[in-house]
């Protein structure tokens, strides 16, 4: 009998202790306790000579990290884009090669979950 309680305190702490892992494993934060963390999308052209004009964004609703990566990998996404996002500000810094279209920014931080607040375009 103390064998199989032996065998199932083993097997009770065991599972605690994997799930534990997976579970730090996750990314966390605002965005779903369960959600991996998103992988940054890299610009291959990070020369800011290349990118005559810049928007610079207020974001509402980011509230983490996580928040902050989802945007700057939508806004990424973009052809000719590099941008910029910082939690601290709640502000993007957007570089275009091309005049920049607000409304396709608007829209690709619509779509990423969060809203454009402020829109200051630079020339």
């Amino acid at each position: 009998m103390n064998v199989l309680i032996v065998i199932i305190l083993a097997a009770v702490i065991g599972w605690a202790v994997y799930h534990t892992i997976q579970k730090s494993k996750k990314g966390g934060g605002c965005c779903g306790e369960h959600e991996e963390t998103e992988k940054r999308v890299k610009v291959k052209d990070r020369n800011a000579r290349n990118y005559p004009y810049t928007a610079e964004l207020k974001i509402g609703g980011m509230t983490c990290d996580n928040c902050a990566r989802r945007v700057e990998n939508a806004l990424n996404g973009m052809a000719e884009t590099w941008a910029t996002v910082r939690i601290d500000s709640s502000r993007a810094l957007v570089r275009t090669k091309d005049i920049p279209d607000e409304e396709q920014i608007r829209e690709t931080v619509r779509q990423a979950g969060y809203v454009v607040t402020e829109y200051r375009f630079q020339e």
